[in-house]
């Protein structure tokens, strides 16, 4: 279960990361006075990225921890 947890979080921290590249693109067209970029929309996804990058780094550090419990567990 540890290593799904893992598995899981890293891609989830991988979409995150995607999806701010993403906002921070969109953004960036803003320069551009023929833009259609939308400023409410991509902070919205701004936000939303760095929330699931929170709680994917909270999943990742929970499965670390119960890692190391097991391992010492063990030893």
């Amino acid at each position: 279960m540890t290593m799904s947890a893992i598995a899981t979080s890293q891609a989830g921290l991988q979409a995150a990361t995607a999806r701010l590249d993403q906002a921070a693109k969109q953004i960036s067209k803003m320069a551009d006075p023929d833009s259609k970029v939308d400023l409410a929309t991509e902070t919205v996804n701004t936000i939303e990225a760095k929330i699931a990058f929170k709680a994917n780094a909270g999943v990742l550090k929970t499965a670390d921890d119960m890692m190391g419990s097991l391992l010492d567990i063990k030893a």
